[in-house]
């Protein structure tokens, strides 16, 4: 709630703010990436509840992907060091959140592209975390099932995870962006 405020306030009401994303403080570039990572999760979560689609064990690996970036940009955000290597220290911490998301979202459009080898129905997350080490569960959810490879929504041509793809890249140049360039306080 508090964070909630605060991006209000430091993205909507701020009426010095430039209108150009590419002008935006540290702080106010941070929290735009934390509501935007608020939002697609709430976005997925939604899409689960109101329209039945269940998530695959890729699907949630993007969210819990989406849900780290979304932390350190939050961190960031409220944190807003002044110098330039805290700032570079969180734009790098976030940017591999991103590569991993984009690892993660790849290799699912990759199981949609290519769906014909893979068996289908594996079993739940929740199965394999109960008979599994924590690797090989990972090992075994990014091998990917016939479940990962349907394609149940799609928007403009893209699926749920190429969007995801598409996001998590934008995510990471906003991360480059907010780290690694100079800002106004």
């Amino acid at each position: 709630m508090v964070a909630g405020v605060l991006i209000l306030h430091c993205v909507l009401l701020d009426l010095s703010m430039p209108l150009s994303p590419i002008r935006w403080s540290f702080r106010t570039l941070c929290l735009a990436g934390f509501a935007t990572c608020v939002a697609l999760v709430a976005f997925a979560i939604y899409s689960q509840l109101a329209w039945g689609l269940d998530p695959c064990p890729l699907c949630i690996f993007q969210r819990i992907a989406f849900a780290a970036v979304g932390m350190v940009f939050l961190v960031a955000g409220l944190h807003a060091p002044v110098g330039a290597a805290g700032r570079g220290i969180y734009g790098t911490l976030a940017f591999v959140a991103a590569a991993v998301g984009i690892g993660i979202a790849g290799r699912h459009v990759w199981l949609q592209f290519n769906p014909a080898p893979v068996p289908g129905c594996g079993p739940p997350l929740s199965f394999l975390q109960d008979t599994m080490s924590t690797t090989s569960v990972i090992r075994r959810v990014l091998t990917g099932t016939g479940d990962c490879g349907t394609v149940d929504w799609s928007f403009l041509g893209l699926s749920m995870p190429a969007w995801s793809l598409v996001w998590f890249v934008l995510l990471a140049m906003l991360a480059i962006v907010a780290g690694l360039r100079r800002h106004p306080l």
